[in-house]
């Protein structure tokens, strides 16, 4: 890892904006989510065009130049066709790399960084720019009280060819699916399924979140891909300095540090002030870290998250000096 940047719309919505609507108190939200803020896009305003500020700001910091890939993790594109990727990296300017999306929903990042890992490792390509990116607030029933937890935004990395005794570089990416749980995070509508239907009534659009299943198998995969990614590290979880954990909840974050046995203090989380933003969280939260100081050359991080499909995945890097924005 030799780069890393993100960007937030400019747009940011305080719980109180939406407590009537809702019908819940904004303390009721935080002390729910932890959640105080997120940033809203405008009208107008794409996923693609997230990730690109935010893959722009990763290339600049990162001092490679072009990159032979890019790796797009969203579940927002801005097509069902064609996929994000492509569009993103010629607006970069890096046409003719190689370019797809990857959809793992919020373990969207950490997937895209093993598929980024494996085309390295194969010689495919010798550095990639991995982004996650979504608009989630395109996506939610306004009227749900689950609409609460979401925020949009985008963050990129970018990984470049080295040796494995190199500060960033990353250990195995462990990865998980169990498609039986597909129901509990979705969108119903839009897909081939909905289409192929003869008749009836549309599917629904929005996203639906079963919370209380989805908070018990998101602590219970991303608590066992943990361990198998310090496992295959050779940590222990003593030895983490900080763990990076997908943004969902402030008491899922809470209760897998208690579980994992690390410091509650060595968790980093920006969740007050971005909310949930799916696949783009834990690539913003590294960026906050970094830029804030909270990440320094040497730190053992472990990243770890669950999404729909069910998908989970774990990965470690020994924290790189990385360039700070200007």
């Amino acid at each position: 890892m030799v780069g890393v940047g993100s960007c937030l719309p400019p747009r940011q919505v305080a719980n109180e904006e939406l407590a009537e609507r809702l019908g819940r108190s904004s303390e009721w939200m935080f002390q729910r989510s932890g959640i105080r803020f997120r940033h809203i896009v405008d009208p107008g305003t794409t996923s693609g065009d997230l990730a690109v500020a935010a893959g722009r700001e990763a290339l600049v910091r990162s001092a490679v130049g072009d990159v032979a890939a890019v790796v797009v993790a969203t579940t927002s594109p801005d097509r069902l066709c064609p996929g994000t990727a492509p569009s993103v990296a010629s607006r970069l300017g890096l046409a003719g790399a190689a370019a797809l999306d990857v959809q793992a929903v919020c373990a969207g990042f950490v997937y895209g960084l093993g598929v980024a890992q494996g085309l390295i490792a194969a010689g495919t390509a010798d550095s990639v720019l991995v982004i996650g990116t979504d608009t989630f607030s395109l996506m939610v029933d306004p009227d749900d009280p689950t609409s609460m937890l979401f925020g949009d935004g985008a963050g990129a990395v970018v990984l470049r060819s080295g040796h494995c005794e190199e500060p960033g570089a990353l250990g195995p990416c462990v990865l998980g699916s169990d498609g039986g749980g597909r129901d509990l995070i979705t969108v119903r509508g839009g897909g081939s399924e909905e289409r192929s239907e003869a008749c009836g009534a549309p599917a629904d659009p929005y996203l639906r979140v079963e919370g209380r299943e989805v908070f018990r198998r998101a602590l219970e995969q991303m608590d066992s891909a943990s361990r198998a990614a310090l496992d295959a590290a050779r940590w222990k979880p003593q030895d983490v300095d900080r763990i990076v954990p997908h943004q969902a909840n402030a008491r899922i974050t809470a209760m897998l540090t208690d579980r994992l046995s690390i410091e509650a203090d060595r968790a980093l989380s920006n969740i007050e002030q971005v909310g949930n933003t799916s696949a783009a969280s834990i690539p913003i939260l590294l960026d906050h870290a970094c830029c804030a100081g909270d990440l320094k050359p040497g730190h053992r991080v472990l990243l770890t998250a669950f999404g729909g499909g069910l998908t989970w995945g774990a990965t470690t890097l020994v924290w790189p000096h990385l360039a700070r924005p200007h």
